[in-house]
C-alpha cells in the first residue's frame, strides 16, 4: 500500500524537513563541537563532510522516498524481502529517540516556566539535578521527579496533537507556524547578542582556528558525526517524508535548500551562545574556558548563571532561549517520530489517528522510566548507545544496501529530472565507496569508547535495549501484512 497521504506543497516540506534538521543538537552542541575541534579550523572539514556525506546520503534518501512513495519497512521488504527485518531495526531504534528526546524537551518546558521567576537562584546546576533531571546516583532510581513527569505528559500530548491528524494539518501545519517562529526568535537573540559587551571575544574564542589539528582524524570524524546527526541522515526521516512529495517535485534542489539553512542556523546559533558566553566572561570575569559546555550543561546550567547577571534583560532572553528550544525539539520530536508512524500503519493496515495514538501511549509509558531521580544519566547511557553503536552502525548497513544492493542507475533519472542540481558518477561513488568507510570508522571508534567506559549498569541498559529491539523486529517482519 502506498503512502496515501501528500505536501500540499513544497513549502511546507521544505519547512518540514528543515524541522527535522534543525534540533537540540544545533544549539547545543554545534557550538562546543567547533570550539574543542580546531576552532575557525573545523570549518573545512565540516564542508567537506557537507559535500561528500550530507548532500550525497540525503539525495539518497529523497530519491527513494520518492521513487517508491512507501513506508521504510516495505521499501527495504520490495529490495529483498529478507531486509525487512533491518528496517525494523533502525525505525525501532529511531522511535526510542523518540521515547528520550521528548523527556529533554521536558526539561525544557520547565525552564520555560521558570523564566518568570528564576526559580535556579544562585545555583543553578543544584537546581537542574534535584528539580529537574536528577544525577546519577542508581538510589535515586525510585523515585519519580514530578514537575518532570507532568512536563512530558504535556509533551507526549502535544507530540500526539501534531502528529494524529492529517499530514498537511498536523506536521506540514505545525511546520509552516513553529520554523518561522523559530528562526525569528533566534534572529532576535543572535543580534541581540552581537551587541553585548565582550560579544567579539567569545567569537575571536570561538572561530581562532588551530590549523595543526586539521591533520587529527578526531576533527573530520567530529565534522561527519555533527553532518549525520544535525541533518538526521540515515535514520529514515528524510526518506518517509519525501514520500509524501507530490510528482514533479525538485529532490535535489530541496536538499541544497534544507542543508543551507540547518547549516547556516547552527553556524549563526553557534555565534550568538558565544557572543553571550564572552560578555559572561567580560563581567563575571570567568575564563571561557571555564563557561564552554555542550548539551544539558550549556542550556540548563551555564545560561541561567548568566541571564542571572544580565538583569531585567535576562528575563527577556531566557524565555526566548527556552521557547526557541522547545520549538526546534517539537518540529524534530514529530519527524523522529513519523518513520515509525508511517512502517506501523503500513503493516498493520491502521488509520493514522489509530497507529499514532497507541504509539504516544507505549512511548510515553517508557517515557515515564526517564522521569526518575536518574533522569538525566539514563537519558546520557541510552542515547550514547542508540546514537554512538546503534543507528551509526545501520547507517553504514543502509549505505550498504543502496549503494551496492540497490540499482542506483536507475535512481539517478529520477533525481535529476526537475533538478537543476544534477547527480551522477561522482555522488555514486561518494555513496559506494567514501560514506561507508567514513561512518564504519567512526562506528568502530565509537564502539570502542562505548564499551571501554562503561559499568556494568548501563551494559546491562546495552543488552535489555539490543535484546528487545531484536526480538521485536524478528516479529514484526514476520507478520504478514
Amino acid at each position: 500500500m502506498a503512502n496515501q497521504n501528500q505536501w500540499d506543497s513544497s513549502l511546507s516540506f521544505l519547512l518540514a524537513m528543515i524541522g527535522a534538521a534543525v534540533g537540540l543538537g544545533n544549539i547545543w552542541r554545534f557550538s562546543y563541537v567547533v570550539y574543542s575541534n580546531g576552532g575557525g579550523s573545523f570549518f573545512i572539514p565540516y564542508l567537506v563532510a557537507i559535500a561528500i556525506m550530507g548532500i550525497p546520503f540525503l539525495v539518497l534518501e529523497y530519491g527513494i522516498g520518492y521513487n517508491y512513495k512507501d513506508s521504510f519497512s516495505n521499501i527495504l521488504k520490495e529490495i529483498n524481502p529478507k531486509l525487512e527485518f533491518v528496517s525494523w531495526m533502525l525505525v525501532i531504534f529511531v522511535f526510542i529517540v523518540v521515547i528520550y528526546y521528548v523527556v529533554i524537551l521536558s526539561w525544557d518546558l520547565i525552564y520555560v516556566a521558570s523564566s518568570i521567576t528564576f526559580p535556579w537562584g544562585n545555583d543553578p546546576a543544584a537546581f537542574f539535578v534535584q528539580n529537574v533531571a536528577g544525577g546519577s546516583n542508581l538510589s535515586n532510581m525510585a523515585m519519580l521527579m514530578i514537575p518532570t513527569s507532568i512536563s512530558l505528559l504535556i509533551m507526549g500530548f502535544l507530540l500526539w496533537f501534531i502528529s494524529h491528524r492529517d499530514l498537511n494539518e498536523g506536521i506540514g501545519k505545525a511546520s509552516r507556524i513553529l520554523i518561522p517562529l523559530l528562526f525569528c526568535l533566534m534572529f532576535f537573540i543572535i543580534v541581540y547578542a552581537f551587541t553585548l559587551p565582550g560579544a567579539g571575544v567569545g567569537i575571536v574564542a570561538l572561530l581562532n582556528p588551530d590549523w595543526s589539528m586539521l591533520f587529527n582524524i578526531n576533527i573530520w570524524l567530529a565534522a561527519f558525526s555533527q553532518i549525520i546527526f544535525s541533518l538526521s541522515i540515515g535514520q529514515a526521516i528524510a526518506l518517509t517524508y519525501a514520500s509524501y512529495l507530490p510528482e514533479g517535485s525538485k529532490l535535489n534542489d530541496n536538499v541544497l535548500i534544507v542543508v543551507l539553512a540547518n547549516c547556516s542556523f547552527e553556524v549563526f546559533t553557534a555565534l550568538g551562545i558565544f557572543s553571550i558566553l564572552g560578555y559572561m566572561s567580560a563581567t563575571a570575569g570567568t575564563p571561557i574556558v571555564q563557561l564552554v559546555s555542550e548539551g544539558t550543561g550549556l542550556v540548563f546550567v551555564v545560561f541561567p548563571m548568566i541571564f542571572n547577571v544580565m538583569g531585567p534583560i535576562g528575563h527577556i532572553l531566557s524565555p526566548l532561549l527556552f521557547l526557541s528550544i522547545l520549538f526546534a525539539g517539537i518540529t524534530s520530536a514529530v519527524a523522529i517520530f513519523e518513520p515509525m508512524v508511517n512502517s506501523t500503519l503500513h503493516k498493520f493496515d491502521w488509520s493514522r489517528k489509530k497507529t499514532v495514538t497507541v504509539l504516544s501511549v507505549i512511548g510515553c509509558a517508557f517515557s515515564l522510566l526517564f522521569t526518575t531521580g536518574i533522569s538525566s544519566y539514563l537519558v546520557g547511557v541510552v542515547d550514547g548507545f542508540v546514537n554512538e553503536f546503534c543507528i551509526l552502525f545501520l547507517i553504514v548497513v543502509q549505505s550498504i544496501i543502496f549503494a551496492w544492493i540497490y540499482d542506483l542507475d536507475s535512481l539517478i533519472p529520477v533525481l535529476n529530472e526537475n533538478s537543476k542540481f544534477k547527480v551522477g558518477k561522482i555522488w555514486k561513488f561518494n555513496l559506494r565507496y567514501v560514506l561507508p568507510v567514513f561512518v564504519l570508522l567512526m562506528w568502530a571508534i565509537g564502539v570502542f569508547e562505548l564499551i571501554s567506559n562503561s559499568n556494568n549498569f548501563e551494559m546491562t541498559i546495552y543488552v535489555v535495549i539490543a535484546v528487545a529491539v531484536l526480538i521485536v523486529s524478528g516479529i514484526f517482519s514476520k507478520i504478514k501484512s
